[in-house]
């Protein structure tokens, strides 16, 4: 599982990517879009971007002490499963406020520039 990794407040500042990105697992494409942000050295997806219908609700969750509680998503592609590959914060600390409910990816799921 990829777990967040808490950098700290200081690096608390979301940052446009400024390209159209996509992820991609199993040769498909989970998430697509221009307005992709950078914060604490993730790129987190909006929540429009993302192809639900690949992604399945996990029990996993994981608490960073400055970003809040993170909620876990399974990819399912077929038969196949990348399990926790996807974590967000539905009700972030304050200091994460820019992620609500933004997707990040593990790095087993490909990020690419269209």
């Amino acid at each position: 599982m990829g777990t967040p990794a808490a950098a700290g407040p200081e690096s608390s500042t979301a940052i446009p990517v400024g390209k159209r990105l996509k992820t991609i697992w199993n040769g498909i494409i989970i998430a697509d879009s221009d307005k992709a942000i950078k914060f604490d050295n993730h790129i987190y997806f909006p929540p429009d971007s993302i192809n639900r219908q690949y992604l399945e609700d996990s029990s996993t969750h994981t608490r960073c002490p400055w970003k809040g509680l993170a909620s876990y998503m399974t990819i399912v592609v077929g038969d196949n499963r990348l399990v926790d590959a996807v974590w967000y914060y539905p009700m972030p600390n304050e200091a994460a406020k820019d992620i609500k409910d933004y997707f990040a990816f593990v790095p087993d799921v490909q990020i690419v520039e269209d």
